[in-house]
């Protein structure tokens, strides 16, 4: 059966005390699209997605005990969001700055050959954003950073 959402593999859902704000936060700081909303009869939001290149993630409230927003867990985060962009890292990182986004790693080359970055939210959560700049190989990685590397294909 074909999927009408074109949803990916893996996704993954973030939790906002304010899920609007966050909904037109991500797309103004990130470029996210929206590409579902759902509401109820009192305008609650009752799910949401957001598409980024063949990606998606849900945006929801706190709608149960077992979820919440890092800003009502004193800036606690149990996972991080990761996006792999094509080109314009840097451009990137400066849109999401001047949108409100606290940088809390600079743009920088790593020795496995992307150049990446790390932001917060308003409400805390953590986004880290990568472009490949460079072919790098398993021997080189592992000569640059010291480490053994497996899987490395």
């Amino acid at each position: 059966m074909d999927d009408p959402f074109r949803r990916s593999t893996f996704a993954s859902a973030v939790f906002y005390k304010d899920p609007f704000a966050a909904l037109d936060w991500l797309a103004k700081a990130f470029g996210f699209e929206r590409s579902m909303l759902i509401t109820d009869k009192d305008g609650k939001l009752g799910h949401s997605e957001m598409r980024f290149g063949d990606g998606y993630i849900m945006v929801g409230s706190e709608w149960a005990d077992f979820v919440a927003s890092p800003a009502t867990l004193g800036g606690k985060n149990s996972q991080t969001m990761h996006v792999q962009l094509q080109d314009r890292i840097d451009a990137h990182c400066e849109r999401a700055r001047a949108a409100g986004a606290v940088i809390i790693r600079e743009p920088a080359d790593e020795f496995y050959g992307d150049r990446t970055y790390m932001a917060k939210d308003p409400e805390g959560h953590v986004w880290s954003f990568a472009q490949t700049v460079r072919n790098v190989s398993r021997e080189e990685a592992e000569k640059a950073s010291g480490l053994k590397i497996e899987g490395w294909v």
